[in-house]
């Protein structure tokens, strides 16, 4: 806590109702008014009309000296503790009941219940299990990841100094208190590195500074002194009880932001769910719209379930109408069905997803809150995110030093850093704010020359002068003492002996530096006699004007080369900061990221939803942003079609996240976006969103590996099932072992939930698009069906006739083999990459093909054969089926090459 004397606030008439509760508890912010950036802090915005401080105190039953014990008891239950409402973690019972809201998963529900309703026993148990399995497996993971999450959780503030007294007529005591206990009325004081507990009004304050980016965004420190002037003008651009204008309110603090300097005396005007950090934490429950994952699973799935409820319909007619047969082939309808069915795919999907999310949580730190998020990462196209701790971190560094005459001078930059070191030692101050650290770091060098001077005296940093003095004596020059004045441009400007001509020259020149991504402290110095009064703000006039120390915000190391990584694996960077455009476009063309033509909040209000969607395509930078304009930029992109994920680590980038197809924050964001992003990662890195997507697209590869392959399978087998039906005099499979070959096939295809995808994969969004799908699996289906047919062919050849009950039984097994053999070549040569056709696949899925391959050639053989109605088969067949599957082979490889090369060029 500094010993600086705290100015104490003049009460003065208002014309406010002091018991309008907007007057005391202000909404939460946009984006901060706006700031000069030439100035070190931003300077203190005009008030909105408003009640005293006088007048809060008796609207709050309260006192500067605090409330006492009694008073604070009553109001701690009548109010309640100050904590944000927590939610409730989901049950068991109805995370797993959610899970069957997945289509496939609802899909598969009705199937097993079908399959029961006509006594297909066998296919109801499978189906019904694989059902439970895949809940089971979300349900679980999810659990995981709230836990992980719920462990992340902070109170905003862990403890305040609260003052309270045992009676009426007893002292004030200053006190520790924990938040939760905090009530309205309460007189805190806040010192340097606090975080503001709960929402507040100043009563006193002493050079204090405030950063609100955690509620506004911006990532300057807000100059904050107690107000009292209801008549003066609100601030440009804020109308009545406008957000921006009412955070910039200088007499108002909030509960989420933090003291960067100074100190202050407040009391407390708002506690719990009654803060504006509350409302936003309400209003996170807002459920987004449909995400990439839901949106593709959904086409898939009501295109697989038009397939499905027209199957079974056409193969009862087709037989009736045929071959006289009636409801006796009800069950092989309903496993056709089945077997268009990928019933594998929920508990392929969550197990792929779910062994993600582990090894990402385990290898990465990455938490993965909600299952299809990590999907609809690897579909992401377009990231966007603020400048503040990601593109650049939460410092500014020197940038250079320059006179008057524009020209490099390092004697700017020590008198500059003189007057840090001064000002912090002897205004007793517990720690230098940013730009004094950003100026000793720069001048590190001459550290023995800095305490060579000799203090003597120091005017720190005013919020209303905005410019800070150290009064120094230089080695040897006795009876002289050095004046050294920093602070914002226009603050020192006026208090140098300058004629109007060189002033509005100095001007234009901050201005163009300002204008390049610049932050400009002044420098100037003075002498006068040596003195034994104390110093007064008096005594900064007819200053000699040295020069121009310009800051930038210090670029995070890994983002240049994060930024290009995300280009390499096709996803565009976008940037929304409620910052000054010129900042921002300066650290964007540092970390070669073109800027573009920059985008401002002005411009965006001014277009239609559809034109900034044309907009929000083109450009990369969007300055002074709101909440509001983020939500409706992330909004545009994804009506254009991008998979858009959104990083931010404040309550005022909750509406962007919930507007995104994936929220996503760091570890340490305020508890809020923890609790309502989708994705947590450990650090504020776009390094770790490249781990993340990549995870996400590894996958998305598997599972998209799964669909192609298993529904072009699939459609194959059903074709052949439905023209073998019609040219047969009997069943071409038997319900039990379509049932079997249908498990051998589930089996052999979990194997895709740990299969290894070709790094092409990696290198561009995974979009499941259902024309891309259909157009697949019809191509591919109907040239499985062309080797199904030929089967039937061999198979007639072979056996010479199938009428007799052994020709059915070797038909049976004939087919059952060819479409565990066709089912492994599929796995084989349709897996995602080149290279898998050349035999480079994956160890799990290398067994997988061995296994079907080894059941399909074995199982007819082994005594399990007759009891599913198969026998052996003639050496002739084998001999005609390799050449079969031969051919087959290389129209696989022929068409897939094809694919590819489309694919690669599309």
């Amino acid at each position: 806590m500094s010993s600086v004397p705290e100015s104490s606030a003049a009460a003065g008439p208002g014309s406010t109702d002091p018991d309008d509760p907007s007057a005391v508890v202000v909404p939460i912010a946009s984006a901060a008014a706006g700031r000069s950036a030439a100035a070190d802090v931003a300077p203190p915005a005009p008030s909105v009309a408003g009640p005293t401080s006088l007048q809060v105190l008796r609207s709050l039953d309260s006192g500067p000296r605090g409330l006492q014990e009694a008073q604070a008891e009553e109001r701690l239950a009548r109010f309640g503790e100050n904590t944000l409402p927590a939610w409730r973690p989901v049950s068991w019972p109805r995370r797993f009941v959610r899970s069957l809201r997945d289509p496939f998963t609802s899909v598969l529900l009705c199937l097993g219940l079908v399959s029961a309703a006509v006594a297909s026993w066998g296919t109801a148990s499978v189906t019904l299990v694989l059902v439970v399995v895949s809940c089971v497996l979300r349900s679980a993971e999810e659990h995981r990841a709230d836990r992980s999450t719920a462990a992340l959780r902070e109170l905003v503030a862990t403890t305040a100094t609260v003052l309270r007294r045992t009676g009426p007529d007893a002292a004030p005591q200053a006190r520790e208190l924990p938040v939760g206990e905090l009530v309205p009325g309460d007189v805190i004081r806040l010192g340097p590195g606090d975080l503001v507990p709960a929402d507040v009004r100043l009563l006193r304050a002493s050079g204090l500074t405030v950063h609100q980016s955690a509620l506004t965004g911006e990532s300057a420190p807000v100059a904050k002194e107690p107000v009292d002037a209801p008549d003066r003008d609100r601030s440009p651009g804020a109308g009545p009880g406008g957000e921006a204008g009412l955070f910039a309110r200088p007499e108002l603090c909030f509960q989420g932001s933090s003291v960067t300097s100074g100190s202050g005396t407040a009391v407390v005007t708002a506690t719990g769910a009654n803060t504006r950090f509350a409302a936003a934490y309400d209003s996170s429950a807002r459920r987004r719209g449909t995400s990439a994952f839901d949106r593709s699973v959904q086409g898939i799935s009501w295109t697989l379930i038009r397939f499905m409820l027209l199957t079974p319909p056409l193969v009862l007619m087709a037989n009736a109408a045929l071959r006289g047969r009636g409801l006796e082939t009800l069950p092989f309808a309903v496993a056709v069905a089945v077997g268009l069915t990928p019933e594998m795919l929920p508990v392929i999907v969550t197990t792929a997803l779910a062994r993600g999310a582990s090894l990402l949580a385990r290898n990465r730190g990455v938490i993965v809150k909600r299952l299809p998020a990590l999907h609809d990462l690897g579909a992401i196209d377009v990231l966007c995110l603020d400048k503040t701790g990601t593109l650049t971190q939460d410092r500014p560094v020197v940038e250079r030093s320059l006179n008057g005459a524009d020209r490099s001078d390092p004697e700017v930059l020590h008198w500059a850093a003189v007057n840090a070191l001064w000002t912090l030692q002897l205004a007793d101050l517990p720690a230098a704010d940013a730009l004094d650290e950003a100026v000793l770091d720069a001048a590190e060098e001459q550290e023995e020359a800095l305490s060579a001077y000799d203090g003597v005296a120091a005017l720190p940093f005013d919020p209303v002068r905005r410019l800070g003095t150290a009064v120094v004596r230089i080695p040897g020059r006795l009876g002289i003492h050095t004046l050294v004045t920093k602070g914002a441009v226009e603050a020192v400007l006026d208090r140098c002996a300058l004629d109007d001509d060189e002033r509005d020259r100095l001007r234009a020149l901050a201005a163009r530096e300002s204008a390049n991504g610049l932050r400009l402290l002044a420098v100037a110095r003075t002498e006068r006699p040596a003195r034994l009064g104390a110093y007064t703000a008096a005594d900064e006039r007819g200053l000699s004007f040295l020069g121009f120390v310009a800051l930038r915000d210090a670029l995070t190391p890994s983002a240049a080369e994060a930024l290009g990584v995300l280009e390499h694996r096709g996803v565009r960077v976008k940037v929304l900061t409620g910052d000054d455009p010129g900042t921002v476009a300066r650290a964007c063309r540092d970390l070669g990221l073109d800027p573009g033509e920059v985008v401002s909040a002005a411009r965006i209000d001014a277009l239609s939803d559809e034109e900034l969607a044309d907009a929000a395509d083109r450009a990369t930078v969007f300055a002074r942003c709101t909440p509001e304009h983020k939500a409706r930029i992330v909004f545009a992109l994804r009506a254009s079609g991008h998979t858009t994920g959104f990083l931010g680590d404040g309550v005022n980038d909750l509406p962007a996240m919930h507007a995104a197809d994936v929220g996503i924050c760091p570890r340490n964001a305020v508890d809020v976006a923890r609790e309502t992003a989708d994705v947590v990662l450990a650090e504020k890195d776009l390094a770790a969103i490249d781990h993340a997507i990549t995870a996400g697209r590894h996958c998305s590869g598997n599972i998209a590996t799964y669909l192609r392959i298993t529904l072009s399978s699939n459609l194959g087998n059903v074709i052949a099932m439905l023209a073998a039906g019609l040219m047969l005099p009997f069943l071409p499979m038997l319900p039990a072992q379509v049932l079997v070959q249908n498990l051998c096939f589930d089996v052999a295809q979990l194997a895709f939930a740990f299969d290894r995808p070709a790094p092409e994969v990696l290198r561009r969004p995974t979009v499941l698009r259902p024309r891309d799908f259909l157009r697949f699996i019809t191509g591919f289906g109907l040239l499985n069906a062309t080797a199904d047919l030929a089967t039937f062919g061999v198979l007639a050849y072979a056996l010479h006739g199938s009428a007799t009950a052994g020709g059915q039984e070797a038909f049976h097994s004939g087919w059952f083999t060819e479409n565990l053999l066709t089912q492994a070549l599929v796995m084989l040569l349709l897996r995602t990459g080149r290279r898998s056709a050349e035999g480079r696949s994956g160890g799990p899925l290398r067994a997988a093909v061995c296994g079907l391959a080894v059941v399909g050639l074995g199982l007819p053989l082994t005594p399990l054969g007759p009891l599913l109605g198969m026998s052996a088969l003639p050496p002739l067949y084998y001999l005609l089926l390799a050449t079969v599957l031969a051919l087959y082979a290389y129209g696989l490889w022929a068409a897939r090459a094809r694919y590819e090369r489309k694919w690669r060029y599309s």
